[in-house]
């Protein structure tokens, strides 16, 4: 980004010798005093806030790149799916549990069996002649260490999934990027054009304000009728009208410019560089359109499928859990009947510990699963035809956006012509009219001739860059147009695009 060069404080310079009154050295004083208070920071910070901004292309599209808030989402949301990635992993981990536990409730216990559930509380010992509504005093405590050796690749496949999960995301980020760096130099070769096409405007004004002149005097002197006048005022007003529509079209084009970037104010310059004066003769070479971020991010979703209906196929599967437990329990209740007082029953008055293998398999899904794998098979199957249908649709902007180049290249080749040939005749005209050899009407469509091809022949070298851009974009990397623009410059870097 170029930004403005701060000011150059000149020195102060004191007096001869021979000036050393009370006066001079105030004014020495003071003068110190202003240039202690230019050179503070605040006040250079002020001065480098309160001059406007330059940009090139590159810097704007730098510029846009690093504030833009959709490339800032992108690149959290790849950064969300590479910590999935971490957290697929840790499946691979042990699991070690750790519980406590510590009641007051009653000891009655009845005999009998209770499906599993989550309601009814469930308690342990033996079945006692009679009941109460005496409590005791309850405790637990414990450790659970849990891992699954293997599992016939089931999770291999979830933390492929997860990983081409990551590479659609850094796709899609590489393909925000492109977007934003996109609109942003189209952004600006927009009001690059607008603001030429003000130049023009204000060019034709001022030559129809000059010939109008001439017309009155020529009116005056009864040389010419008074239609005539009218017909040059009425040029005229209608220069000076489509001067304030060109001013309206650049106040938005550099609205819009600012919105792309991210900034409120709108005191920015443009640094035009070679995009008006230099046509590119260098070609943007081909590419691969597989390489485009669109085809990769296509690309990483098939896997991320395939890694799906991998996973689904591996689910159907015992699942092996290597267990060990250690484990104490506490009560304030006898085997006779009778309560434990005081605080008996907080303390783990017995442990256990055990050592095994757990063995869990899921007869019965064996038709959801079925189901599973055809939904995540046929999602794979629609992902190739979208992946096959991004790669005609890429292929086929990539030849229009080079027929655009060709035809935009043809156009900046006989522009100059154009410019020349309706110089000569806006010249012609105007001399024909003042010798009477020609009508005011011959002079108005000559004016017309040449703003336009003012127009077009200022705009012809910014439609060429912005075709070769096209091309590049449609291929699905800036770097090959920042490289012939640097050819243009005499070198530079070029932001990450």
């Amino acid at each position: 980004m170029i930004w403005p060069s701060s000011r150059r404080i000149a020195p102060v310079r004191s007096k001869p010798s021979g000036t050393r009154g009370i006066g001079s050295r105030a004014r020495v004083s003071v003068a110190a005093v202003f240039l202690v208070a230019a050179l503070s920071p605040r006040a250079l910070r002020a001065q480098q806030a309160a001059a406007p901004q330059t940009f090139t292309l590159e810097s704007a599209v730098e510029f846009a790149l690093k504030n833009y808030p959709a490339v800032r989402a992108a690149e959290e949301r790849r950064n969300a799916l590479r910590a999935g990635v971490s957290l697929e992993r840790t499946q691979y981990l042990p699991r070690l549990d750790t519980l406590w536990q510590s009641n007051r409730a009653t000891r009655n216990n009845i005999f009998g069996l209770l499906l599993p559930q989550s309601v009814v509380p469930s308690i342990s010992g033996p079945v006692l002649a009679t009941s109460g509504n005496d409590s005791v005093w309850g405790s637990a405590g414990g450790l659970l260490f849990s891992w699954e050796p293997f599992d016939f690749g089931y999770r291999s496949a979830t933390v492929r999934a997860a990983r081409a999960a990551e590479g659609a995301a850094g796709a899609e980020e590489a393909l925000t990027r492109l977007d934003v760096a996109f609109a942003a130099a189209d952004a600006f070769l927009t009001l690059l054009a607008a603001q030429e096409e003000v130049r023009a405007a204000q060019a034709d004004v001022e030559r129809r304000e000059t010939f109008a002149k001439s017309v009155h005097v020529l009116v005056s002197n009864e040389l010419r009728p008074g239609a005539d006048a009218s017909r040059a005022d009425a040029e005229r007003a209608r220069a000076r009208i489509q001067l304030i529509r060109a001013q309206q079209a650049e106040r938005e084009a550099r609205a819009g410019l600012a919105t792309t970037l991210g900034i409120a104010s709108q005191s920015f310059r443009l640094e035009a560089g070679p995009l008006l004066s230099t046509l590119p003769a260098e070609q943007v070479p081909e590419g691969l359109v597989a390489r485009h971020p669109l085809a990769e991010a296509e690309q990483a979703r098939i896997e991320e499928a395939k890694a799906r209906v991998h996973s689904l196929e591996r689910s159907y599967v015992p699942r092996f859990n290597v267990q060990s437990a250690v484990a104490g329990r506490g009560s304030g209740a006898n085997t006779d009947g009778t309560v434990a007082g005081g605080l008996n029953g907080l303390g783990l008055e017995r442990s256990n510990w055990a050592v095994g293998l757990t063995i869990t398999f899921p007869l019965l899904d064996f038709a959801a699963l079925h189901a599973q794998k055809q939904v995540a098979a046929a999602n794979e199957r629609a992902q190739a035809a979208r992946y096959d249908q991004t790669l005609q649709d890429l292929t086929g902007s990539v030849e229009k956006a080079r027929a655009a180049l060709e035809g935009a290249r043809g156009v900046a080749e006989n522009t100059p012509a154009e410019l020349q040939a309706a110089q000569a005749t806006e010249t012609q005209a105007q001399a024909r009219y003042q010798t009477g050899l020609g009508t005011i009407v011959e002079v108005a469509d000559a004016q017309h001739l040449l703003v336009r091809a003012q127009i077009d022949d200022a705009l012809a070298r910014l439609g060429v860059w912005r075709s070769l851009m096209a091309v590049a974009v449609a291929q699905g990397e800036l770097q090959p147009f920042w490289i012939i623009l640097h050819a243009a410059t005499g070198g530079g870097h070029s932001p990450c695009g």
